[in-house]
């Protein structure tokens, strides 16, 4: 209990660090751990806004597709950064690849297919973050880092204290994988709310469709082997507009076609 405890500080902290620093949180459950104010009703209706993101496609399992994404960034100008934008990408970067290193890790401790497929599939968020970071010529602090290493110390902790909980068990290493996309929904719903910038906000707003087809995967398949997840960042409302709605996929003007 006492380990479960410390790892959820460390994640607080390193959402605080990063997309969540300017978002006013709400204190939640006796580990003091917080979420954003945002709703899930809020995250899907800003998805179809606007008409953003027509070709733009995510599939069940998540996966972005970089090359039609790639296209539609590119077709938009490029515009100057605030302080808060790259702070965001650069720790969005950082996030996605813990995702996928975690991932990539607990299959080979479980080879369950669950993380070899969803491993896949974060390799695409991370290569989505790198095109924006790409285009607007900054420097990838990914580059050349191996699994478990980061810029980001707190990263690299938390990396070692996430495979080291997933270990224990399979329902531990499931439930890691729900923790760590609830944290990416949050993270990646308040990094739309600190840019004006369209190119970046279809990016985030990819990701976070295929990070909530993640979280119905991870819930899902505890869920067969008789575990109900209790959510940690998200409110139940919101936990629950997530997985009581179909798969995602297509283009961020759908953001909720059905299974």
């Amino acid at each position: 209990m006492r380990k479960m405890y410390i790892l959820l500080i460390l994640l607080a902290v390193v959402a605080f660090s990063g997309c969540a620093q300017t978002q006013k949180y709400a204190t939640q459950n006796q580990a003091g751990i917080h979420t954003g104010q945002a709703g899930q009703a809020k995250h899907m209706g800003q998805m179809g806004r606007g008409g953003a993101g027509k070709g733009l496609a995510v599939n069940k399992n998540g996966t972005v597709n970089l090359q039609n994404l790639k296209g539609y960034i590119y077709s938009i100008k490029t515009g100057n950064l605030t302080d808060v934008e790259k702070k965001d990408m650069m720790h969005m970067v950082e996030e996605e690849k813990l995702a996928r290193d975690v991932y990539t890790t607990l299959y080979d401790k479980w080879k369950d297919r669950t993380f070899y497929n969803i491993a896949k599939s974060e390799q695409t968020h991370l290569d989505a973050v790198r095109l924006l970071i790409e285009k607007y010529n900054l420097t990838d602090p990914t580059k050349g880092k191996g699994i478990g290493q980061f810029a980001n110390p707190r990263f690299e902790k938390l990396y070692t204290e996430l495979v080291a909980n997933g270990s224990k068990s399979l329902v531990d290493a499931l439930k890691v994988g729900a923790l760590i996309e609830e944290l990416d929904i949050v993270d990646l719903q308040n990094c739309i709310n600190h840019t004006n910038k369209q190119d970046i906000k279809i990016v985030y707003e990819n990701l976070m469709k295929g990070s909530r087809n993640h979280l119905r995967a991870f819930v899902s398949k505890l869920k067969k082997l008789g575990v109900y997840y209790e959510p940690v960042y998200l409110s139940k409302k919101e936990f629950e507009a997530i997985i009581f709605t179909g798969t995602e996929r297509g283009p961020a003007t759908q953001p909720n076609s059905g299974s």
